[in-house]
């Protein structure tokens, strides 16, 4: 990690636009939060504290989204007269939400904003069309003198607008899609380990244990209220990725389920998920035609024409040059050079990034960056996998905490079932976090990367790899 690190030191550097990518280099170091909590964790117990205090805390989020979608926000628009809006190129069923960076809730709401500094001859109004929020400027001549706000806007019909792509508390629902996948990951990964101590959904060699170990009073007392506590969670952050109607989030999060069962190893649970994969399916794609007319792969979507455009322009200009293939053109200098190197549709799309995190990492910092990237993500999925194959064990919570003076090994032949549920959660999560990394740049999100590299410490701490394993930790 401290040479991805230093490469991207190297690579901003020589940069085209060295002042832009050295400023960059802040969101780079937030690898750092991995030794942070990795060398700050003491005990198991806090670890599991962390790891639920991840998934509690994205609750809130979880909660109040439909009940903002129940109150509703901005202000629909319908039926125009001639009216400012209008004249801009709205159309039915846009959403004005701001008026001079004002929330609007009613067209009298959006006129005593417009005329709330008389002085300008402006006013800026925030619309929001199906996936874009923009600004626009209008005149506030073109605003009728009237005693109703709908003759005054030309207005004829308004309403709260219900239809949205969940953002949570988060600035852009990809951004909430990207961080809640990471989480909803962990919180199914807990939720299998605590069913597959049930009989009936245990592994095979669970199966084969003594019966005085399976009926230990002490655990069996915790598991219904774990198992309905986190299959809450569950349901509850399932239905908010489907909010946010993010394709690749929700395929990641598929893929990831997927690994988790397939790791946990029991026939009855892999049936479960198979039964419940295809009627799932077909919800999202019917909420995704739904909220925004588009299919779950759609050749004649904006978004996918958009990116095949600058999936191209970047291994262009990525290989346009041997300095270019090995150093990279720096990360953000196709703000600065974007025209010059005729990047977006040579101007026609909006400027921002390449959708992709190898493609982003190569094109910005070269082959070496993009190279110890894949060498990091492998060596972390490495680390989980061989974790995840440690035999669990039912007993009580009380006895895993035994320290060993100077290192953080505890009792590393066994696991509980919360360690287990945390090491298929992150090794889920990991797998998610590559596969929407290829039309996401997830790692880009600072966000996005803090849940990440916390979750990376997380995992790799309660793998137990540390002492005389410090190697393998220090390797990721």
């Amino acid at each position: 990690m401290l040479g991805f690190f230093l490469w991207s030191v190297v690579s901003s550097v020589f940069s085209y636009a060295p002042d832009i990518s050295l400023d960059k280099l802040r969101g780079v170091s937030l690898f750092l939060i991995f030794y942070f909590v990795y060398g700050n964790l003491r005990t198991k117990r806090a670890a599991r504290f962390l790891a639920f205090a991840l998934v509690f805390s994205a609750m809130f989020a979880v909660v109040w989204m439909p009940l903002e979608r129940i109150i509703g926000r901005g202000v629909a628009i319908y039926d125009f007269r001639g009216s400012a809006f209008d004249q801009i190129g709205l159309q039915e069923g846009d959403v004005i939400l701001q008026i001079n960076g004002k929330k609007v809730g009613s067209l009298e709401d959006v006129r005593r904003r417009i005329f709330e500094n008389p002085s300008e001859p402006q006013f800026k109004a925030q619309i929001y069309r199906a996936d874009a929020y923009t600004l626009v400027d209008i005149s506030r001549e073109r605003i009728k003198p009237a005693e109703r706000a709908e003759e005054a806007l030309g207005i004829g019909r308004w309403t709260r607008s219900h239809n949205w792509r969940a953002a949570g508390f988060y600035g852009h629902f990809t951004t909430f899609a990207e961080a809640l996948q990471l989480i909803i990951s962990l919180t199914f990964g807990l939720f299998i380990a605590v069913i597959s101590k049930q009989k009936f959904f245990a592994r095979n060699k669970e199966k084969e244990e003594s019966a005085a170990e399976n009926q230990k009073p002490k655990t069996k007392n915790h598991y219904p209220k774990a198992q309905i506590l986190f299959g809450i969670c569950l349901a509850g952050m399932a239905f908010a990725l489907l909010l946010t109607a993010t394709r690749a989030s929700q395929l990641a999060f598929l893929i990831s389920a997927v690994v988790i069962v397939l790791l946990n190893g029991s026939r009855r649970i892999i049936l479960g998920l198979a039964v419940l994969i295809l009627p799932l399916a077909l919800v999202g794609l019917i909420f995704l035609q739904q909220s925004r007319r588009v299919g779950f792969f759609d050749p004649n979507d904006n978004s996918t024409t958009w990116r095949q455009t600058v999936y191209r322009e970047g291994c262009n200009l990525w290989t346009s040059s041997p300095r270019n293939f090995l150093l990279g053109v720096g990360m953000d200098s196709i703000k600065r050079y974007s025209k010059d190197w005729h990047l977006f549709d040579d101007g026609r799309l909006p400027i921002g990034h390449f959708h992709s995190t190898p493609l982003q990492l190569g094109v910005e910092r070269g082959l070496p960056a993009l190279i110890l990237w894949l060498l990091i993500l492998g060596i972390y999925a490495r680390t989980l996998w061989r974790g995840s194959k440690v035999e669990s064990r039912e007993s009580g919570v009380e006895s895993l905490d035994v320290e060993i003076p100077n290192s953080k090994i505890q009792n590393p032949k066994s696991l509980d079932w919360q360690s287990r549920g945390i090491i298929l959660g992150c090794l889920g999560g990991a797998v998610g976090f590559f596969t929407s990394g290829l039309v996401h740049y997830n790692l880009g999100d600072g966000e996005v990367a803090m849940v990440f590299y916390i979750l990376m410490g997380i995992g790799v701490f309660v793998c137990g790899l540390k002492g005389e394993t410090g190697a393998s930790a220090s390797a990721a």
